[in-house]
């Protein structure tokens, strides 16, 4: 498969007790160091082509998993088997598989969320990190001592039973949303409207509220079928598992309470991305907390006018900014 002029090559991977799909570019033999790119919700490894396609040409190896419950990888049945300790198990066997020492990680929304939680479990296996969208958040990712709130006992009372995150804990209820037969509408919606710019993921997105013809300019039908045939087959709840994971995650995650992410990191995020905006995340980005949590955290780029999907919206500014961070390590 070609996309935009650099050869993508596609294997099955036997990891951690799954089948997992990596989409690869750029040289195997004689590469100037791996990149490993880890998609959020509800994407796929597609998400990264542009930054692959960039990376590859300028001698990268470039490794984009379909992550556990996605297009090609095996999606458990079990809500259980979608913790983030299965996750990086994945990731560190699939490195492992590919024999892959150590890596320059890429992540993007739950792909960020993982990155952290890699660089927190596993900071040997990783030379450096580009996270987007998705700053390191202690409270939601790791219980951390007697005031501790569970995320979705947070994020019900900041935002209501309503709020994406809540409704997508009971299971069968936000299958009726996400239903397969639905996928065309739902990616449109999806990637045009959602997480941005004060949208969340509502229950009810009408279309005249929320039009996606046209697209963006930087969507074309092509992408969007895409993700729609992958999710037409696999429809999206093993994706809303990783959402019913946020409670177990940081009951798994508290031996890490106090630790701090030891990795180089470069954070890049859209102004207008619901992450950006969430209560009180501003002044922890930019007035320390951030780089406390986060001690060799170099850069910290907004862009303005962006919004969540942020390396496919702006695709040049993200390949330039992963590019000037790789060259100082590889």
């Amino acid at each position: 498969m070609d996309m935009e002029g650099v050869e993508i090559r596609h294997q099955n991977v036997e990891v951690n007790g799954i089948s997992m799909h990596v989409a690869e570019a750029g040289p195997e033999v004689d590469a100037k160091g791996a990149v490993l790119f880890l998609h959020g919700f509800p994407e796929l490894w597609y998400s990264w082509r542009h930054q692959m396609d960039h990376l590859a040409a300028r001698g990268y190896r470039c490794i984009a998993p379909d992550l556990r419950g996605y297009g090609g990888t095996t999606a458990p049945p079990d809500v259980a088997s979608y913790t983030a300790f299965h996750i990086v198990g994945d990731l560190v066997a699939l490195l492992d598989t590919l024999g892959l020492a150590k890596v320059f990680v890429v992540g993007h929304d739950w792909g960020a969320i993982i990155a952290w939680y890699l660089c927190l479990f596993r900071p040997d296996r990783v030379t450096a990190l580009v996270n987007t969208s998705v700053a390191f958040m202690r409270r939601i990712m790791i219980r951390t001592g007697p005031d501790f709130v569970n995320p979705i006992d947070y994020f019900n009372r900041a935002y209501g039973p309503n709020y994406y995150k809540c409704r997508f804990q009971e299971p069968g209820v936000a299958e009726k949303q996400f239903a397969p037969a639905h996928a065309k509408r739902l990616m449109r919606q999806m990637l045009c409207h959602c997480f941005s710019h004060g949208v969340f993921c509502e229950e009810e997105m009408d279309d005249n509220k929320f039009p996606t013809s046209p697209l963006p300019p930087w969507l074309t039908e092509a992408d969007i079928d895409y993700f729609v045939t992958s999710f037409e087959k696999t429809g999206f709840t093993g994706a809303i598992n990783y959402y019913r994971n946020f409670d177990k995650n940081c009951e798994l995650a508290a031996p890490w309470a106090d630790a701090k992410v030891q990795v180089p990191t470069k954070y890049i995020v859209g102004d207008g991305d619901i992450t950006y905006n969430f209560e009180g995340i501003q002044e922890y980005i930019h007035g320390g907390g951030f780089k406390v949590d986060v001690p060799l955290l170099d850069e910290v780029v907004v862009i303005p006018g962006a919004g969540h999907f942020i390396q496919q919206e702006r695709a040049q500014e993200v390949s330039d900014h992963i590019y000037e961070y790789i060259i100082k390590f590889y």
